[in-house]
């Protein structure tokens, strides 16, 4: 069952959200040892918060729209009361003090946390692999990654532990593992949904999302998250722009940059799935945004400078990690060379030196003037289609091991970094398999135009959750 269904169940009575919970709790529970995909799976809590959504229906009240629906949390999203540790050592036994917001707004409708999700240290992968406490592994071939950095999200709802989770996506974290899964993600316009109680990396493209089996939880998920947030003055107070109707549809098709290194078999998976489309939209048009060649090496400076900035909190003084040394800078760099993990060392240096003076211009401004240029191109197109579609990933998902170095990887975010910069909506759905693996579809839009690209996803995905 999806989340509807099972909240449309709960608050009619058919449902007690105690089973619901019991069975996804089970689920997690024979998940955690071949794919490592959660980080703290809380039983207790859990159970006493689905026996109050069953109190509040047998007592005649409405728990909420997610009534009695398990969900999933990334471990970079805090839960009130429990572990929360952005996959790093340099938090490992940090206790969150409170709800993120789209976590509360979630429990507040009547959704039930039952575990959080193992992820990319401080959000910084493609594989799910750069991981403090252990790689996660794909719910078909443990052989293989769920793609990064909300892998063990992806993996929860692919594999059936939940019908929803939440992610985060600075650069494809919610779409790309969204694709190598075979489910549906949703990045929002960023400012959209409140990223109070995100553990920072990039701050100016963080952006807080669900993941789910079908389009329609997508939208219900949105519809409880979104909106502003008095704690978070980064978010938007806009209100939702309805769907247009799909036969007015207009649809840019973008393949620039993305041939050299396409697997053979995803950009024909894409383009059958437009061809499905075509008859039930306005037009199918190509489209081209040559800036977006730049995207992936504007962003690999803009969010390691962020990033160096953000995490120079954790020194060993103020909270954390800490390994003690005779000085304080012998402390600091005790704490930081033991406390982060090689990726996030690696972005933290380069972000450093772009950011430093005497090289700002050169690097840092040079890729703030290649993401003003995607963005202007990105919003001109869109003035001409209502929506761009393409590749949410230029393969399927690769075996473990297969870039190790990290860099190689950072290639495999060249389709979802472009509507990251733009900070513009984008949803991935599956569109078919090659090689016996899930491919994705991804829509970008307007901002704050969630609900066309969700529409349009779901015409593409042909209304089936998987591929």
């Amino acid at each position: 069952m999806n989340a509807r269904e099972i909240a449309d169940g709960v608050r009619s009575g058919r449902l007690r959200a105690v089973d619901v919970v019991e069975a996804s709790l089970a689920r997690c529970e024979a998940l955690q040892g071949p794919t490592n995909a959660f980080r703290h799976i809380d039983r207790a809590s859990a159970i006493a918060a689905a026996a109050a959504v069953d109190a509040v229906v047998a007592a005649g009240g409405d728990p909420g729209p997610l009534a009695g629906v398990p969900i999933a949390v990334k471990d970079n999203l805090h839960v009130a009361g429990w572990p929360s540790s952005a996959g790093s050592r340099m938090l490992d036994g940090y206790v969150a003090p409170a709800h993120a917001t789209a976590v509360a707004r979630l429990v507040a409708a009547g959704a039930v946390v039952v575990a959080t999700t193992n992820m990319d240290e401080f959000g910084m992968g493609s594989a799910s692999a750069f991981c403090a406490f252990g790689a996660v592994s794909h719910p078909e071939d443990a052989g293989r990654v769920p793609g990064g950095s909300s892998g063990g999200s992806a993996v929860a709802v692919a594999a059936g532990a939940v019908p929803l989770a939440l992610g985060s996506d600075t650069g494809g974290s919610i779409r790309q593992p969204a694709a190598f899964c075979g489910i549906a993600g949703l990045k929002p316009t960023w400012g959209r949904v409140s990223r109070r109680g995100l553990v920072a990396y990039a701050s100016s493209l963080d952006t807080v999302g669900p993941l789910a089996r079908d389009v329609d939880d997508l939208a219900l998920a949105l519809s409880v998250i979104a909106g502003p947030d008095p704690l978070d003055a980064t978010s938007a107070d806009a209100a939702p722009v309805p769907a247009l109707d799909l036969a007015q549809v207009r649809v840019g098709r973008l393949g620039r940059a993305f041939g050299e290194g396409l697997q053979a078999g995803v950009g024909e998976a894409v383009d059958a799935a437009l061809s499905a489309l075509a008859g039930r939209v306005a037009a199918v048009v190509d489209v081209d945004v040559p800036s977006s060649e730049l995207a992936v090496d504007a962003y690999y400076v803009i969010a390691p400078a962020e990033a160096a900035s953000n995490l120079a909190r954790y020194d060993g003084v103020r909270y954390g990690h800490r390994v003690g040394g005779r000085t304080v800078a012998e402390t600091h760099t005790n704490t930081r060379a033991t406390g982060f993990g090689p990726e996030v060392k690696r972005r933290i240096l380069l972000g450093t030196y772009v950011a430093s003076a005497g090289y700002a211009d050169r690097w840092f401004h040079a890729a703030e003037r290649v993401r003003a240029a995607i963005t202007a191109e990105l919003e001109a197109v869109l003035a001409t289609v209502d929506v761009i579609v393409l590749p949410t990933a230029p393969t399927v998902a690769w075996r473990h091991g297969d870039h190790g170095d990290g860099l190689s990887a950072w290639l495999a975010d060249q389709t979802t970094i472009p509507a990251s910069l733009a900070g513009l909506p984008a949803v991935s759905v599956p569109c078919g398999r090659v090689d016996g693996l899930p491919v994705g579809v991804q829509v970008i839009g307007r901002r704050f135009e969630e609900a066309t690209c969700l529409a349009v996803a779901s015409a593409l995905a042909g209304g089936v959750g998987r591929g």
